[in-house]
């Protein structure tokens, strides 16, 4: 039988990984990236450069792979819907356009009777006029946007004014929760109700950038038995295949709130690759790929700093690292400030 060549769209950090958790498996990775500089080249089988609205260059990628998966959610819906036609997208298009809508994403998780934080669409400046209570709030484009991109804390109306916001694109201003913590729950779905779902990661951001993230979460027992239900039960409405992150806000008062759902694997979840038997990348090849679901196992309990910018240098110069220290290192070329270079995981 000859391997599965898995089509990976995204050139990052999560498709070298994932090509990483591929060849493990004896499976064959073409990544199709608009970044001709993409570090995912260091560790795939093949890499193919285009732009996304390429079409000679997507059917020329289509037609090497035999299925398709993805490492980011910022796809053009209809660049993913035509592949689809071809061969099988998996997660399917239809979450992914979902997901890319924060409004059409909180609206849906408020159906399911899953508390989120409290929010408002925004398409012209006058609504902000009248929407004080939900102040303080974080303005934030509908569409679009990470690691704080396209993210505006507003304390008072005034701060409008101070900001150069286009109200032409679309916006959602969520109310701000008096916030005791974040955590994550990363969870794999096979077919129905077939799961692998990680424990509870505790994470900690600066500048909107994950910093931060340990496991075990210090969490209650009610707060992890209902986020991983709710995450089980958001990967089953959407019929997901392969491993979907949910974000989680815990306030002052022990309330949860589903913050964000990213539909892929997700950098709160890197501590997986040592601390678990089975990764979420391997998890999530395996899921897309219809291979065997192996039990899930915890092999420690551990902790991971994500490098930003220049945090890597020392560690590429010779650092001398402890026997439960393990070192990644994305391999992009250029050093760039709040870019996410690498990270450390310590086993504890």
């Amino acid at each position: 039988m000859s391997k599965i060549n898995l089509g990976i769209i995204g050139g990052g950090q999560l498709g070298s990984m994932l090509s990483v958790a591929a060849k493990k498996l004896d499976i064959k990775t073409t990544v199709y990236c608009d970044d001709i500089d993409a570090p995912a080249q260091n560790f795939c089988n093949e890499f193919i450069f285009g732009e996304y609205n390429n079409r000679n260059k997507i059917s020329e990628f289509v037609n090497k792979v035999d299925l398709i998966t993805y490492e980011f959610e910022n796809i053009p819906y209809e660049t993913l819907n035509e592949m689809n036609k071809i061969k099988t997208v998996l997660p399917k298009p239809s979450v992914n356009r979902l997901i890319q809508h924060r409004l059409a994403e909180k609206d849906f998780v408020n159906k399911l009777n899953i508390r989120t934080t409290r929010y408002v669409s925004i398409e012209k400046k006058s609504d902000v006029d009248t929407l004080k209570d939900f102040l303080p709030g974080i303005l934030k484009t509908t569409t679009m946007g990470y690691d704080g991109k396209g993210q505006y804390p507003i304390k008072k109306i005034e701060d409008l004014e101070l900001i150069n916001i286009d109200f032409s694109k679309g916006y959602i201003l969520e109310k701000l929760v008096k916030l005791k913590k974040e955590i994550s729950v990363i969870i794999t779905r096979f077919s129905n109700n077939k799961f692998e779902i990680y424990d509870p990661i505790e994470n900690i951001h600066e500048d909107q950038i994950l910093k931060y993230s340990k496991i075990p979460a210090d969490i209650s027992e009610k707060i992890l038995e209902q986020s991983k239900s709710w995450a089980m039960q958001i990967a089953e409405e959407l019929k997901y295949i392969g491993t979907l992150c949910v974000e989680f806000f815990i306030d002052r008062n022990e309330n949860l709130y589903v913050n964000e759902i990213a539909p892929r694997v997700h950098n709160s979840g890197h501590l997986t690759i040592n601390a678990y038997n089975v990764s979420q990348f391997e998890n999530h090849i395996r899921a897309v790929c219809s291979l065997e679901q192996i039990p899930l196992k915890k092999i420690s309990n551990a902790k991971m700093i994500n490098l930003i910018g220049s945090q890597i240098k020392p560690y590429r110069q010779n650092y001398k690292l402890n026997d439960n220290e393990f070192f990644f290192d994305y391999l992009k070329k250029e050093i760039k400030e709040k870019r996410k270079m690498g990270h450390i995981t310590t086993l504890l």
